[in-house]
């Protein structure tokens, strides 16, 4: 059960990566088109900051930083528990 959970926790994690990932590649697009005068979707992009990209990248961070603390865990229980044989 926990190996699945952290399966799952990966996929969304990797899928959250790639999400953002392409959410630069948009803005940074987007920004050139701005400043070159050409309307490439920065007020749109801007528009969804705080609703949609803020989240994913909290998100991201969060899964990140769960993901490392309980592979820390993990092992410094293995390592324990092999201390204890």
């Amino acid at each position: 059960m926990k190996e699945q959970l952290i399966r799952w926790l990966n996929q969304l994690l990797i899928v959250n990566v790639f999400f953002v990932l392409l959410s630069f590649v948009w803005f940074a697009i987007a920004l050139f088109g701005r400043s070159v005068g050409v309307p490439l979707g920065f007020d749109l992009w801007y528009s969804l900051w705080e609703p949609v990209f803020t989240p994913a990248i909290g998100i991201l961070m969060a899964g990140a930083l769960i993901s490392g603390l309980t592979n820390y865990i993990s092992k410094r229980l293995i390592a324990l528990s092999r201390l204890d044989m």
